[in-house]
């Protein structure tokens, strides 16, 4: 491995950077509040939604802090879009799409901003990039592995000039959401290709006839706000025009969806993992037990050390992956951002896990925002990829290597 010095952040990432940090503090931690209580009071099979997400909406667009997650919209770096992504970190349910950079949308914006055709740009891009609409990813099936995305089974038979869409899907994040106007829909269309150029994505129209969302999924018994969907698709017809990029290259798309979805996954935990940090440190200051403050305490004083070691060894792994995707590409960053995708959420969930633990009961309650943050971030290690997924990538990597000095 090289050593090297990160680039610093250009004035104006800086600038945006301030005024995220003012944003998150001053507007939308203060908003969560009235989130929770609109959604509580919805009950967990509505998924309506809080009006205050749009006030945020219009704030961060009057603050400049719009699809910034975009190179080409923003004129940011991966490594200046990082500290940014790992401030909405700290309020999943609001910041992420208050400024527009919240998933599975970010990972379809990127995909149809590198793949699209121009009707696609002007018909789906351009409305999710104004954050009007929404939208899902199907990619993961209930029946068959889908950490190796060559097992999946949904077939996409071509019939003249339209597809024909057979197949189920699950995990689709997005789907439950009034505002999803269509689905992204990875799916086999010549089983007898290549094993790598057997699948296609083709863009689907939630409307169309054929599709039936079935039910959402909780995570740990939550139910998020836009939901985590199993959507069947019996005979769905579409244009062949409304292939992503082309037949048989659905595979390599997602892998180029999947390398900048991962890495902003990973800022956004960096943020989770602060702000449990936060609450830890300031819990571990006020709760007075055994005659003085928690702090006082030299197995607390340890579990706040740790936390911030593996918070800081973190970060640097997800900056130099997101320099690395800057200078040379998603290609060349995939092991360091395998690495990243591994190392990031289980930091995160120590970090999480030991302010649960300072916190007592009130830890695992919805009195604090720890534990919808523990359930995210332990499902973070199997979505986009199980770490043993990753770790394999990573030692077949290694494998390859020829060492710097032979073995003593």
């Amino acid at each position: 491995m090289v050593a090297y010095d990160l680039p610093a952040p250009s004035a104006r990432a800086r600038e945006l950077h301030e005024r995220m940090l003012a944003f998150v503090r001053d507007q939308v931690l203060p908003a969560e509040a009235e989130y929770l209580a609109h959604r509580r009071a919805a009950g967990p099979d509505d998924h309506v939604v809080p009006p205050v997400v749009e006030r945020l909406k219009t704030a961060a667009k009057a603050e400049e802090l719009w699809n910034l997650f975009l190179p080409a919209e923003s004129g940011l770096t991966q490594l200046e879009y990082a500290p940014i992504a790992e401030l909405s970190g700290w309020s999943l349910d609001l910041a992420p799409e208050a400024i527009n950079g919240q998933a599975p949308d970010t990972g379809n914006m990127e995909l149809l901003h590198l793949l699209g055709s121009e009707d696609q740009r002007r018909e789906w891009l351009a409305p999710l990039l104004a954050g009007e609409i929404r939208s899902a990813f199907a990619m993961t099936e209930p029946d068959v592995a889908s950490s190796d995305a060559t097992n999946i089974a949904t077939r996409i038979v071509r019939d003249g000039d339209t597809y024909v869409i057979t197949g189920r899907k699950w995990w689709t994040s997005g789907a439950m959401d009034p505002r999803c106007a269509f689905f992204i829909v990875m799916g086999k269309t010549d089983p007898e290709a290549a094993t790598h150029r057997q699948q296609t994505m083709v863009l689907v129209p939630r409307d169309t006839p054929g599709v039936t969302v079935v039910r959402d999924l909780p995570v740990f018994g939550h139910h998020d706000q836009h939901g985590h969907a199993e959507v069947r698709f019996d005979d769905v017809r579409v244009p062949v025009e409304n292939v992503i990029g082309e037949e048989g290259g659905g595979f390599a798309a997602a892998q180029a969806r999947l390398g900048p979805g991962r890495i902003h996954h990973c800022m956004r935990a960096l943020g989770a993992a602060e702000r449990a940090l936060a609450l830890l440190v300031a819990r571990a200051r006020d709760r007075v037990a055994f005659g003085g403050p928690l702090a006082d305490q030299g197995v607390v004083q340890q579990q706040i050390a740790e936390s911030r070691l593996e918070i800081e060894q973190a970060r640097m792994l997800c900056q130099r992956a997101s320099h690395v995707i800057d200078i040379a590409g998603n290609k060349a960053a995939r092991d360091l951002v395998a690495m990243a995708k591994v190392a990031v959420p289980r930091a995160a969930t120590r970090v999480i896990d030991r302010a649960i633990q300072v916190h007592g009961g009130a830890g695992v309650t919805d009195v604090t925002p720890l534990a919808a943050m523990y359930a995210w971030h332990r499902a973070m290690r199997l979505f986009d990829g199980p770490d043993e997924v990753h770790l394999r990538s990573i030692a077949k990597a290694e494998l390859r290597r020829e060492p710097v000095l032979p073995p003593a």
